[in-house]
């Protein structure tokens, strides 16, 4: 039924929202150089890496120093990034990712290759189901750059605090999820951008 909801669901997600993906293609583009879309190896289902689709809000090349993006004007992010990231539309295009099964509406985030090898065995769990672009540890921690920001050394905290809490907050769902469960984290998730 999970897959049934999330093919339909992202399918007419897409549909619905082409005009939005025109418009934001055409400002990612006149705003700075490079693709639309960010293509980065995330860690699915099963421990297979997939490439997840986002729209650019960096400029190109920033991937290659820290993976940790640090407040909410790191440098490396685009003027329209900016604002691109602040409303979570640089995510939308997930919703191609989950129409073609490498990932669900709501599900533990895909983490990259780098992080996931701290994973400890029991950690790994996390891995048994397709990731989402929503879970609770996206609502918990949907100010994370500015928590980043405060940080003496953000690659060390997002290490050893920020991933330890949003593990911890995967295993319950990977434990614990059901459909309606999902349902209500879609609400949630929807009211949070909202309200900011």
């Amino acid at each position: 039924m999970k897959r049934i909801f999330d093919i339909f669901a992202s399918g007419v997600g897409l549909l619905v929202l082409s005009p939005l993906f025109f418009i934001l293609a055409i400002w990612i583009k006149l705003d700075s150089k490079g693709p639309v879309f960010y293509r980065q190896v995330r860690v699915g289902k099963g421990n297979k890496d997939f490439r997840i689709f986002k729209f650019r809000s960096m400029r190109v090349g920033s991937d290659k120093g820290s993976l940790v993006t640090i407040g909410g004007r790191d440098p490396r992010v685009t003027r329209s990034g900016y604002y691109i990231r602040k409303f979570k539309l640089d995510e939308l295009p997930q919703l191609i990712n989950v129409f073609f099964g490498d990932m669900s509406l709501v599900g533990p985030r895909p983490e990259v290759r780098h992080y996931v090898d701290y994973w400890t065995e029991e950690q790994m769990y996390v891995l048994d189901v397709r990731p989402g672009i929503t879970d609770p540890a996206s609502i918990k921690f949907r100010n994370e750059n500015k928590l980043m920001e405060q940080a003496e050394d953000p690659e060390s905290y997002y290490i050893n605090v920020i991933m330890q809490e949003k593990l911890k907050l995967y295993l319950e769902y990977v434990n614990h999820h059901s459909f309606w469960g999902d349902i209500k984290l879609i609400f949630q998730t929807f009211a949070v951008i909202i309200k900011e």
